[in-house]
């Protein structure tokens, strides 16, 4: 139940996230909803459904078996598993720092959206096909909000008042 429940989570913050994040270079409140939902999916989505897995007592001994290099499932096994509260512990603190920072907006959103891509280039490069479809479609997104977000606040399109006769 717990798995269920925070996929449904996830998904419920990656469409808006997805659909914001697409948009956000052409509309001011698709940016707005685009970085609240990618925070909140890093925050919530990531760091929050990891966290209940954790609490439950998942060592995450099968994630990296469909993984499409050998070497990963047998790195990720040797290492993740045996220590998985504090590998999975790091990976939580990870996704909720992005996610704040994402929230944030400014320099510190952009920092965020930097690392975000980073973990799913990560994502979709080592492990499972399904991640790296997942990963794809979410790269194309991040990358959209972060262009956005280093864009500078376009200029006033209004011209200012002047007084008396020109």
């Amino acid at each position: 139940m717990i798995v269920q429940n925070s996929m449904i989570v996830f998904y419920v913050l990656a469409v808006p996230a997805f659909f914001g994040n697409v948009l956000a270079g052409v509309n001011r409140w698709a940016r707005l909803v685009g970085r609240l939902a990618t925070g909140l999916m890093m925050l919530l989505g990531g760091a929050g459904v990891n966290a209940s897995f954790l609490i439950s007592g998942d060592d995450y001994s099968g994630f990296a078996d469909d993984a499409k290099f050998g070497w990963v499932t047998q790195a990720w096994n040797a290492v993740v598993p045996p220590n998985y509260a504090f590998f999975i512990g790091l990976l939580i603190a990870f996704e909720a720092v992005v996610g704040i920072l994402i929230l944030s907006g400014g320099r510190p959103a952009q920092v965020g959206l930097l690392c975000a891509i980073a973990f799913h280039v990560a994502l979709g490069l080592f492990f499972s096909w399904f991640l790296t479809g997942y990963a794809a479609v979410m790269l194309v997104a991040l990358v959209l909000l972060f262009l956005a977000e280093t864009r500078p606040a376009a200029a006033p399109t209004a011209r200012p008042l002047r007084h008396g006769l020109a």
